[in-house]
């Protein structure tokens, strides 16, 4: 399948490079000139714009920063709905509000374009691996379409209604994500400086009822998971930055639908102080330094 490939940072390289990998062939364009380079000598073809990525395209795919980039990306005069074909699908990976991705995806209707919004979860290891889980807002018949080709990066892709449906399921389990490495973190902290031995409490937690992805296998304490960020530095993982991102549009889209999230505006709180002190390129599971004592 020809694929037009718009996107190639952290996340949407590996993805790209799974797609080649699969015998796709693939048309690209990022603003990112490393990024273009290296996926030419992967055997992309690089473009000039994305209207000129899309041309010929049988399916577009895009994974891009935030809302802003997906709306220049599909809408400028040299964007996606420029140049794309009529009845040609088109899937959107990045994570965004939902109310853009149906605003655009309307506009895509209007010349015969279905859209399909797909964040992803698995972060970049996922990434590489091909195995991240897609949550997917479209059409069963569209959805039909496109799952064989997400699963050739990833390994769980989840139908969650009609578009604009996965941003929905993944800002609600990020904000969830966030808050309990908030609360991992104070519990290992305060564990800590009541005396009792850090991997003791850890191995209680994860045989407890407190435990959770981010006690279990992303514990925000150093040396408890050699796997996990804490064990190299807080590097190499979630920033800090991109939960910050996401708590914020969960918070926003709370506000418009007038639901209480208390504890994910918290959450965002903290974090947004965690980048105001610089860290926040840091892992999100660094948070845990907002309760220990300076070292």
């Amino acid at each position: 399948m020809l694929i037009a490939f718009i996107g190639l940072g952290n996340m949407g390289a590996p993805m790209a490079r799974n797609l080649l990998a699969a015998g796709h062939a693939l048309r690209v364009f990022d603003v990112n000139e490393a990024a273009l380079g290296a996926a030419a000598e992967q055997g992309a073809k690089i473009c000039t714009s994305p209207k000129d990525a899309v041309l010929e395209a049988e399916l577009v795919i895009t994974m891009l920063p935030a809302a802003a980039h997906v709306r220049s990306v599909y809408l400028n005069a040299d964007g996606v709905l420029a140049g794309i074909a009529r009845g040609v699908p088109a899937v959107d990976c990045s994570t965004i509000d939902p109310a853009t991705v149906r605003e655009v995806a309307a506009k895509a209707a209007a010349q015969g374009v279905r859209l399909a919004d797909a964040p992803v979860s698995g972060g970049t290891g996922g990434a590489q691996a091909g195995t991240l889980t897609f949550m997917v807002g479209a059409s069963a018949e569209l959805f039909a379409q496109l799952q064989p080709v997400l699963a050739q990066m990833g390994r769980n892709i989840v139908h969650c209604g009609d578009v604009g449906t996965g941003q929905i399921a993944k800002i609600c389990n990020n904000m969830l994500l966030g808050i309990s490495m908030i609360g991992v973190s104070e519990a290992m902290a305060l564990g800590a400086a009541l005396g009792i031995d850090t991997g003791v409490l850890a191995g209680v937690i994860n045989s407890s009822t407190g435990r959770c992805w981010s006690s279990d296998t992303c514990n925000p304490w150093p040396g408890i998971v050699e796997t996990a960020p804490a064990s190299r530095g807080y590097t190499g993982g979630f920033g800090a930055e991109l939960m910050l991102k996401d708590l914020g549009l969960a918070t926003e889209a709370a506000r418009q639908a007038r639901q209480p999230v208390i504890l994910g505006a918290v959450a965002q709180q903290l974090f947004q102080a965690m980048s105001l002190r610089g860290e926040g390129g840091k892992d999100f599971s660094a948070i845990v330094d907002s309760y220990r004592k300076p070292r």
